[in-house]
């Protein structure tokens, strides 16, 4: 197995790695943000693609997350961790938490949400949009590395780049919602129709704007929290690289059979280039 971790460019700087090198992946759908660094730790194979690009030059909805999430599938990938900062929602998600997040609100627009399209059209299930395993996995590693934690939430996925108006922040509090961030949609859904097991780690930097003390905030103070975050998050990926090994390739896992009856084309009906086109993403089930 592989695990691949989407996230910061600085992820990939981890004490014990060896067979580095960077490689580039091109996609029926186009380049990936970035170079993808292969790396070992242990016995376990890691592939790291810093989602903005090195440098974060890419903002959230200029990112071609279609091609992310299926260069990490080409590269035999099975198993993705993705790591993002947020803002919290919630009083008890304090800056320096993280959220195991497993539900998800879309409000980002005009981004492809999909590999599938005309001439062959699929519909996967998103009801449960992580992987129970890999999130029982990251609980288990932030408990024994004491970062504190909650496990489950709904993160909301906004456009950006700009940031909620409090309108809006007080909204998605109103809804429930723990966390918000501009990045994991549609992350998540092509991931599913890729057939990889996903979960969803989000930082919290700093309150939303609805918090009465979110004007006072400094510079200085977020970026204390960034390192911290950062620090924490190279843990987390240490730990889970064995765990993950260990735990093999998650056979029976239902994320890894997503597309069993998803496919709504009819075989005599489906667009030849579009089957070919989705070889890499969607072979196991195509004829």
């Amino acid at each position: 197995m592989t695990i691949g971790i989407i996230g910061g460019s600085g992820l990939y700087d981890l004490p014990g790695l060896t067979d580095t090198r960077w490689v580039t992946v091109d996609t029926p759908w186009g380049a990936p943000s970035d170079q993808v660094f292969l790396g070992r730790l242990g016995a376990a194979r890691l592939a790291f693609l810093p989602r903005h690009g090195r440098g974060h030059r890419i903002p959230p909805g200029e990112v071609n997350y279609r091609a992310n999430v299926a260069a990490l599938k080409s590269l035999g990938v099975t198993d993705v961790l993705s790591l993002s900062a947020v803002g919290g929602l919630k009083e008890e998600l304090p800056p320096g938490s993280f959220v195991v997040v497993d539900q998800f609100i879309d409000r980002t627009v005009g981004r492809a949400s999909s590999f599938f399209g005309t001439g062959l059209v699929a519909h996967v299930s998103m009801a449960h949009p992580v992987c129970r395993r890999l999130g029982d996995h990251v609980h288990a590693a932030l408990g024994t590395l004491g970062v504190a934690h909650h496990r489950g939430g709904t993160y909301v996925a906004m456009e950006g780049p700009q940031f909620s108006t409090q309108a809006e922040s007080h909204l998605y509090r109103s809804w429930g919602a723990s966390v918000i961030g501009m990045t994991n949609l549609p992350e998540a859904k092509l991931a599913r129709e890729a057939e990889l097991c996903y979960a969803s780690i989000s930082m919290v930097t700093d309150y939303d704007c609805w918090h009465p003390g979110h004007d006072a905030v400094t510079v200085d103070a977020i970026i204390r929290v960034l390192l911290g975050n950062a620090a924490h998050a190279k843990s987390l990926v240490v730990d889970l690289a064995a765990a993950l090994h260990a735990d093999g390739d998650g056979p029976g896992c239902a994320c890894r059979r997503a597309l069993d009856h998803a496919l709504i084309t009819a075989p005599e009906a489906r667009d030849a280039a579009m089957v070919e086109k989705l070889r890499g993403i969607a072979g196991r089930v195509l004829t």
